[in-house]
């Protein structure tokens, strides 16, 4: 969800799919209302758009997002579950990783922080999810937000390198000895079910 009239940004978890189509469909409805209305579109409207579409769907798009943006209000980061819940929070995370995140942001997160002091404090929570869960990748990508604009990092560090193979792994057939074979032979049944109904288009209202 990035806009170039907008100082919003969002990041999620879950299924890639979900969370890449549910943000381009709010970023769209969030463009379509800044030329209705001729105003900066503030994050709270975002917020809305997303939790209201996610519980319309009870948790079945399985996208956990962080949404973070400048308004006229100041600062703004929320997550939002897939269910459509949503928390207003100085810091938050969401995924797999979130646990090991969220310990790091307890112990070192300080109130009106600098922003080389923040961007390390994000690196660090990031580092920890992504060495503390197998499903948390292996790059640090960093957004920040301000009145003047979105910067992007990404990759901001390359935390979990790929390891180089000193030695090939491929084995010639017949090195690990065949102590016995059993064949089953499997008998193969197809079934042909048809459905005749119109398919009914998916509600992004």
């Amino acid at each position: 969800l990035a806009l170039h009239s907008l100082l919003v940004s969002c990041c999620g978890a879950g299924t890639a799919a979900d969370t890449d189509k549910t943000t381009r469909m709010i970023s769209s409805q969030l463009e379509l209302h800044r030329l209705a209305t001729g105003r900066v579109v503030p994050v709270c409207a975002a917020n809305r758009m997303l939790k209201q579409m996610l519980f319309r769907y009870q948790g079945h798009i399985s996208a956990a997002l962080v949404l973070g943006g400048v308004d006229t209000t100041g600062g703004v980061l929320c997550s939002i579950h897939p269910h459509g819940s949503t928390d207003r929070l100085p810091y938050v995370t969401m995924g797999s990783g979130s646990l090991a995140a969220m310990a790091v942001f307890e112990r070192d997160w300080k109130p009106d922080m600098a922003l080389e002091d923040g961007k390390k404090l994000v690196r660090d929570a990031i580092a920890a999810g992504i060495f503390n869960d197998l499903g948390s990748g292996g790059n640090v990508d960093i957004v920040v937000i301000t009145r003047e604009g979105v910067t992007r990092a990404r990759p901001y560090e390359e935390a979990n390198k790929k390891g180089q193979r000193h030695l090939s792994y491929k084995y010639k057939k017949g090195t690990s000895a065949v102590l016995s074979t059993k064949v089953v032979p499997i008998e193969v049944e197809e079934t042909i079910v048809k459905h005749h109904r119109d398919a009914e288009a998916m509600d992004t209202a």
